[in-house]
């Protein structure tokens, strides 16, 4: 039987106590007794909310092969007798689980930051690089201080290529995650104004991102987005690190990755693209100009990995979008259809240009309408307010008629769009997804966009509930 982690190879990278009758191996690594699979090792890490050591019990009961326990919880675990490695500090270990994962592993590995872009780029890669080997790669939007060593704790040994997911917002937290990912590969996807209220200014921010490079593998290569207006200070700081190659990707003359041409449509694009010495056409099946920018980072670091451009070229064209992140959902009213556009995961300046214009490249039937609905960006500090107000540069000039807005910071937008733009701002999504459910129209295309926080996939949720999916006849 082959395993994830034999039980030596477990306790030995963790320098864990075992106690108990110890099963021979694990099959995977679970933090979540709701999605722990029978054979798993159930690690009780202790969270701001929550403490694991709480759920010991339900991990057994969904099959948990074996606990990992904190030296100090013993005593109220009590009478559990289900086989326990004990360590110090469960995160701890799993941090050092990760960092042998990492020394086993055989495969090529990347990892992919930036302000906006960076679980699209990563779940790309997943998608084209599973067209020409086998990939193991950051679930959801695991890239913080738990969700990177447990990605990496997941690893196969005999993976060819690995992708990880690094965020971060505040300094310092991309450094010790990218020293036990030691990637060939590192990405910025952008740096852009997320996490402002924690940092004085963009170069800050730059400067946070760039300790990805920290980590990267003497040989490895920096990929960086030369549209960037701080890609020469990215490249910089990443020969200051000691990398070897600082290569760019976009439309800029220096791009090692460089955009030709681009044909943009309403659910896909396709680009030509220079790889190397070659010209290279590609389908991409997610549409929006920001996706093709993604393509041109995803292209040029599976050629750094030494995929076949060819067969991941051709992978482009099936790319599926992502729940939150342009999910697109074409919904039946009794008139007829309409689109939903779902983009309410997250937002910053950057993210809500990317989706306004893709709203506005949308086109609607008959006499729909295009509806920006926007909800609050976060973590802006005191630059929030300007931040908002400069959206409308966004808008005004373009297809979009009406915007409904939501949340104390999007006032500052309500106040300055003109008046030949139907506006409407309420304090919660609540109020709004009643507003739409009586007001779309057949024909409308409805994109709804907010940080995470602000709850707007509630909206959505409201909408898809209410109008059932459109199928042709």
């Amino acid at each position: 039987m082959s395993y994830l982690w034999t039980i030596e190879a477990l306790v030995e990278a963790m320098g864990g106590r075992p106690l108990g009758q110890m099963p021979d191996g694990v099959h995977g690594i679970s933090i979540d007794t709701r999605t722990l699979e029978p054979g798993d090792a159930f690690f009780a890490i202790k969270g701001e909310t929550m403490d694991g050591h709480d759920f010991a019990t339900a991990a057994v009961k969904a099959g948990a092969a074996v606990l990992v326990v904190a030296e100090g919880k013993l005593p109220a675990l009590g009478r559990l007798t289900a086989p326990k490695i004990v360590v110090p500090d469960v995160l701890t270990a799993m941090e050092k689980l990760a960092v042998a994962a990492r020394a086993r592993a055989k495969g090529r590995v990347i990892a992919v930051t930036g302000s906006a872009g960076k679980t699209t780029t990563k779940e790309a890669l997943r998608h084209v690089l599973g067209s020409v080997g086998s990939v193991h790669a950051s679930d959801k939007s695991f890239n913080n201080h738990w969700g990177v060593p447990l990605t990496l704790a997941r690893l196969p040994e005999d993976t060819e290529y690995a992708v990880f997911e690094i965020g971060m917002n505040h300094p310092d937290e991309i450094r010790p995650l990218v020293k036990m990912v030691r990637p060939h590969v590192a990405i910025v996807t952008l740096v852009a104004a997320a996490h402002l209220g924690f940092f004085r200014d963009l170069d800050e921010i730059a400067a946070a991102k760039a300790e990805i490079f920290e980590g990267i593998e003497a040989g490895g290569t920096a990929l960086l987005n030369r549209d960037d207006p701080r890609a020469n200070l990215l490249g910089k700081m990443a020969r200051q690190a000691g990398v070897e190659h600082v290569l760019g990707f976009g439309e800029h003359q220096r791009s090692t990755y460089r955009l030709i041409d681009c044909v943009l449509n309403a659910d896909h694009s396709t680009m030509t693209a220079r790889i190397g010495r070659r010209e290279l056409v590609a389908r991409i099946g997610a549409p929006g100009r920001h996706m093709v920018q993604n393509a041109l980072a995803v292209l040029g670091a599976a050629d750094l990995v030494g995929a076949d451009i060819d067969r991941v070229a051709m992978a482009l064209g099936t790319l599926p979008t992502q729940q939150g992140r342009g999910r697109r959902h074409v919904l039946s009213h009794a008139g007829g259809p309409f689109t939903l556009i779902d983009e309410s995961y997250n937002a910053n300046p950057a993210s809500m240009k990317a989706a306004l214009d893709l709203l506005d490249a949308t086109p609607v039937a008959g006499d729909g309408r295009r509806i920006a609905v926007l909800g609050d960006m976060l973590e802006l500090g005191e630059h929030s307010e300007k931040l908002h107000a400069d959206l409308s540069e966004l808008i005004v000039g373009t297809g979009i008629s009406h915007v409904l807005l939501g949340g104390p910071h999007m006032k500052a937008l309500a106040e300055v769009l003109p008046s030949d733009i139907a506006v409407v701002h309420r304090d919660a999504a609540d109020d709004l997804s009643r507003l739409l459910l009586d007001t779309v129209q057949p024909g409308d295309v409805i994109m709804v966009k907010s940080s995470k926080g602000i709850g707007f996939s509630g909206i959505v949720e409201a909408l898809v509930n209410r109008f059932p999916a459109y199928a042709e006849s």
